[in-house]
C-alpha cells in the first residue's frame, strides 16, 4: 500500500468516525482494521485500556501528519523537515507539533520516558511508538505506528522517511516494544517527561537502522 493510499484510508475512517459518538469511543482506524478481519477486537480485559475518546483522535491526527513528512532525508542529529530527520528526531518533532509533548532527544531516552507506557505488540494503536534493536543495543530506533501493521521513519543514512511493514523479517527480529502517552485524560496533555523513567546504561549511539 503506498503512503498516498494509505493516508486517504486514515483519513476517510477518522471522518467517518467522527459522525457517531459511539464510534467515537474507540480507536477508528482500530474498528475498520477489525471489520477487514487483519486485527483482534479488543477485549474487556485488555492490559492497556484504550485512553479517552479525544485523546485517541490526537494520536490518530498525528499518524496522519507523519504522512506528510514521507521522502524527508534522513540526517543524522536532524530535527525538522528542512535539513532532515533522524529516526528520534522524527518522532521528538511529531510529538512536539501535534501533541505538545517534548521527548527526550535519543531513542532509548524515549523509551524510558516516564509519560510513555509499555503496550504489547498486539495491542498497537495509531501515534504508539515502536521501538527497534538495530545496532545491537536496545531501543537504538523509533518510529510511529500508523495502524495495518505499518510504521512509519526515518531508517539510515542515504534514505528518507518512509513507511514499512512490520511483518518483514528484519523488524520482526529487532522489535523491541511498544510506547503509549500514558497521560492522556479528557485531551488535556499532562506535563512532558524530560528525562528518562529508569536508568539506562546503554551506549551514546547515533540512530539510524539498517
Amino acid at each position: 500500500m503506498s503512503p498516498t493510499v494509505c493516508r486517504t484510508l486514515l483519513a476517510v475512517v477518522l471522518v467517518l468516525a467522527s459522525s457517531s459518538p459511539r464510534a467515537q469511543a474507540a480507536d477508528p482506524l482500530s474498528q475498520w482494521l477489525q471489520q477487514r478481519g487483519e486485527t483482534p477486537p479488543v477485549t474487556a480485559d485488555a492490559a492497556l485500556p484504550p485512553p479517552a475518546p479525544s485523546a485517541r483522535s490526537r494520536l490518530t491526527e498525528m499518524a496522519l501528519a507523519a504522512m506528510d513528512f514521507v521522502g524527508v532525508p534522513y540526517r543524522r542529529g536532524g530535527n525538522d523537515a528542512e535539513t532532515g530527520f533522524d529516526c528520534s528526531g522524527f518522532t521528538r518533532h511529531l510529538f512536539q507539533i501535534n501533541l505538545g509533548i517534548a521527548l527526550p532527544r535519543r531513542s532509548h531516552e524515549q523509551a524510558a520516558a516516564k509519560i510513555l507506557a509499555e503496550v504489547p505488540r498486539t495491542e498497537l494503536q495509531p501515534g504508539d511508538l515502536v521501538f527497534f534493536n538495530t545496532l545491537r543495543s536496545a531501543f537504538s530506533h523509533v518510529g510511529i505506528y500508523v495502524g495495518d501493521g505499518r510504521f512509519i521513519h526515518s531508517p539510515k543514512p542515504g534514505a528518507a522517511v518512509r513507511l514499512e511493514s512490520m511483518a518483514s523479517s528484519y523488524w520482526q527480529r529487532r522489535f523491541d516494544g511498544g510506547r503509549r502517552v500514558a497521560a492522556l485524560t479528557g485531551g488535556s496533555m499532562a506535563a512532558a517527561a524530560t528525562g528518562p523513567g529508569r536508568p539506562h546504561s546503554l551506549p551514546d549511539l547515533p540512530d539510524f537502522a539498517r
